[in-house]
């Protein structure tokens, strides 16, 4: 007995000792990991930075020395992108199809998810693999299908063309994200809402939708990116130039051939440059919801 209490004692006096070891080399483990973490944003980082450092830089400046930081700040080139370029004509059009098509997906795909991750028959996930299989489908297949179909029916070269088909695209991907989440909301919530005499529809609305806040900030955060910068679907739908989007803008600006770098950085820079503030504007809403959804 006055062994082991020896033992004890002596386990519990080179305890500190030990623990006092390990901290420094849990201190170096952490500040490697933030160093390579660093590294990696700034490399990532890179391209955006030389976009912006290159934008002020006259065209004969960056042709005798591409890499080179410029000496003084050259406003010209975002003048002249401004003056010829129908920027922000082009900033409203995409802002106002990426808004509308973000809210329209979130509402739309919640509202199809609820009853499919509350109904957990065959046919439920029958049609949940169909939706599956649609996110996996590649986007070229549609165009010409979407083509036909919206010039017979007259909604070629209009937003409500556009705005249907990138929320037809976007859907799936809706749906399925939205089931999982829901599949995890306690069915007690519901349960307590229908001995109130709330139907299917106040159940969703007031109990479903609410909660669902996490995912449809993450999933607006996909959905943003794929809308503003798309430029195939608004390149085949859209002819009026009053209707363009940034990257359609852009692109007639800068054009396909003979491509002079004084205009490409700026157009590049000032394309970016919208949906960097809506991130900006909605960050905290954004980050809490892909930290919610992480923790879900």
């Amino acid at each position: 007995m006055i062994a082991d209490t020896k033992q004890i004692q002596t386990a519990n006096i080179h305890a500190p000792k030990a623990n006092r070891a390990m901290l420094p080399l849990q201190k170096i483990k952490s500040a490697l990991a933030n160093t390579f973490v660093l590294a990696m944003v700034l490399v990532m980082l890179l391209p955006v930075f030389y976009m912006i450092m290159m934008s002020f830089r006259t065209g004969a400046e960056i042709a005798a020395d591409p890499l080179a930081i410029p000496k003084s700040l050259y406003f010209g080139n975002y003048a002249y992108t401004f003056e010829n370029m129908g920027y922000w004509r082009s900033v409203a059009n995409s802002v106002g199809i990426t808004l509308t098509v973000t809210l329209l997906v979130s509402f739309l795909g919640s509202l199809a998810a609820y009853p499919l991750a509350r109904r957990t028959g065959r046919y439920s996930r029958f049609f949940i693999m169909l939706v599956a299989l649609a996110m996996a489908m590649p986007g070229f297949v549609n165009i010409t299908p979407i083509y036909v179909m919206f010039r017979e029916i007259g909604l070629l070269d209009t937003y409500l063309g556009i705005i249907i088909v990138f929320t037809a695209m976007n859907l799936p991907l809706a749906v399925f994200f939205f089931t999982g989440f829901i599949s995890g909301i306690p069915k007690e919530l519901e349960e307590a809402a229908r001995l109130d005499n709330c139907g299917n529809w106040k159940v969703y609305w007031y109990i479903i939708r609410p909660l669902l806040g996490p995912a449809a900030a993450t999933l607006s955060l996909f959905v943003m990116l794929m809308v503003w910068n798309d430029f195939l679907y608004p390149l085949l739908l859209l002819t009026d130039k009053d209707k363009f989007t940034v990257m359609i803008e852009v692109y007639r600006f800068v054009g396909n051939r003979n491509i002079e770098p004084d205009m490409l950085f700026p157009a590049a820079v000032l394309g970016s440059l919208p949906l960097l503030i809506l991130f900006v504007i909605f960050q905290k809403r954004i980050l809490a919801g892909v930290t919610a959804g992480a923790v879900k």
